[in-house]
């Protein structure tokens, strides 16, 4: 698989996304249905918007290690969010996990009215190999 990072621009490098991922010679693509912070026996959690990132955030990993991808190689990463100032407020969350992981891919951020019972955050990925 090789991937090019396309970024006519400077400001988004702060972001930790890119403009434009191109992918070729790719193996396999993984389709990830969006990932909140539901605990393993499917209760969704009741907790502030910083730990439901983290729990969204370690199940979405939890799924890409399961279906035999890198999580490096996510390419799209859409998120979805009840309250964009909450999610931002805790944006370093997503910024550690994303330079852990060694992730440059392209993001939407959206906010929506809800989500499913008392979740905040939804991370929604496209991964590749």
């Amino acid at each position: 698989m090789e991937k090019r990072i396309i970024n006519p621009w400077t400001w988004q490098d702060g972001r930790d996304y890119a403009q434009a991922v191109e992918v070729k010679n790719v193996e396999s693509t993984l389709y990830i249905s969006g990932q909140t912070a539901i605990d393993d026996n499917g209760i969704s959690s009741n907790d502030d918007m910083r730990t439901q990132i983290s729990k969204a955030l370690e199940n979405l990993k939890k799924v890409i290690l399961q279906a035999d991808f890198e999580v490096k190689n996510i390419v799209r990463l859409n998120i979805y969010t009840t309250n964009h100032e909450e999610f931002f407020n805790n944006f370093d969350v997503f910024q550690n996990w994303i330079t852990e992981h060694q992730i440059q891919q392209t993001t939407t951020a959206m906010e929506v009215k809800t989500l499913f019972e008392t979740l905040k955050v939804e991370f929604e990925a496209t991964v590749v190999k």
